[in-house]
């Protein structure tokens, strides 16, 4: 019971990150799943998806109001990304939940590397073009399918590649980049979490309780999403994602 009330807790974390960033919410979801609740990690990797997915809904509500959603540019990356959260969920049966956990692990480290980084952003007076040029559009389709796998693999909806891809492929905004990778990552989810529901009982009631306290903070992440400065944030996030990245290494080596 006390491990039920503490990840109902880091559920509203889990919705906040996804607000205020754009992503890392499956990344908090996975560990606590599995760590703190007690789960088997293929069902905690299809209730991520899940989780992940309904929090989106309300985040994506938020951000259409603000107008940081570009839906032609949600279509074009979400088509492919879809495809390859297919094919990742059918990869996925075939391994074991170990395998998984570890993929998770070093896909974990990989976001912390990009979020401390950082990455170059526009300055508020630059004229916003968005760059549809047909080698942009081929990487970023590339990019979308790799992307996709990994969410059926691992359950991460790659929000901290989608943002970057966006930014420095198709020149989008920071804003806007958040807003129309949380649709993607929200839309990529469901399906993945779809793939999933074929082959994993589901608990349902825990499912909806977890995602209520995710929608909440999402709400709040989504509020303040323009209004604090985010570099420093990321930069933090990251390195509490080595961490966490290194302790799920550890036990599953």
């Amino acid at each position: 019971m006390e491990n039920l009330i503490i990840g109902y807790s880091l559920a509203t974390v889990v919705g906040f990150s996804l607000g205020l960033l754009g992503g890392g919410g499956s990344i908090l979801t996975v560990p606590i799943l599995v760590y703190v609740i007690k789960l088997d990690p293929k069902l905690s990797i299809a209730l991520s998806l899940a989780i992940v997915g309904i929090s989106g809904i309300a985040g994506v509500v938020g951000h259409l109001k603000n107008r940081n959603i570009l839906l032609n540019v949600a279509a074009i990356f979400g088509l492919f990304a879809a495809m390859g959260t297919i094919g990742g969920t059918k990869i996925a049966a075939h391994i074991s939940g170990k395998i998984q956990l570890l993929l998770f692990a070093l896909t974990m480290l990989a976001a912390s590397f990009l979020m401390i980084r950082g990455r170059k952003e526009q300055s508020a007076e630059t004229p916003f073009k968005l760059n549809l040029e047909p080698k942009k559009l081929f990487f970023l389709s590339l990019q979308a399918l790799f992307v996709g796998i990994l969410t059926g693999i691992v359950g991460v909806g790659g929000g901290f590649m989608i943002v970057p891809a966006l930014v420095l492929l198709m020149n989008v905004p920071m804003k806007k980049a958040v807003g129309t990778s949380l649709l993607i990552i929200t839309a990529n989810s469901l399906i993945g979490f779809y793939s999933y529901l074929q082959s994993i009982p589901m608990p349902w009631e825990f499912l909806l309780k977890f995602s209520g306290f995710s929608v909440i903070g999402i709400f709040l992440g989504t509020a303040l999403s323009n209004k604090v400065p985010q570099k420093k944030l990321k930069k933090g996030f990251g390195y509490f994602l080595v961490v966490m990245g290194i302790f799920v290494l550890i036990k599953n080596i």
